[in-house]
């Protein structure tokens, strides 16, 4: 087990079922108008996405510029997150 992780597979693979779930919430909003539309939820999946890269290079080597891009573009992402979520004034 600690092999999958120190190699990276184990986030690939979580990053894998993570993007399928995605996919599926998609078609699933887009044929039968269920949950929520992909734009509500696409920025906290991308914010999720940077941390399982940012953790992934810090496993496997990448670095600490790869390490800091990864999370410097899942607080972009974040922040996206918060802005589409604040409160519209009436």
């Amino acid at each position: 087990m600690s092999d999958l992780l120190a190699n990276g597979v184990l986030i690939d693979l979580i990053m894998i079922g993570v993007l399928f779930e995605a996919a599926a919430l998609a078609l699933l909003h887009r044929r039968f108008g269920l949950g929520f539309a992909p734009g509500r939820w696409l920025p906290t999946l991308a914010a999720g996405l940077c941390l399982m890269l940012a953790l992934r290079a810090a496993l496997t080597g990448g670095g600490a510029t790869l390490v800091l891009f990864w999370l410097a573009a899942s607080g972009v992402a974040h922040g996206c997150d918060l802005y589409l979520r604040r409160p519209r004034a009436p």
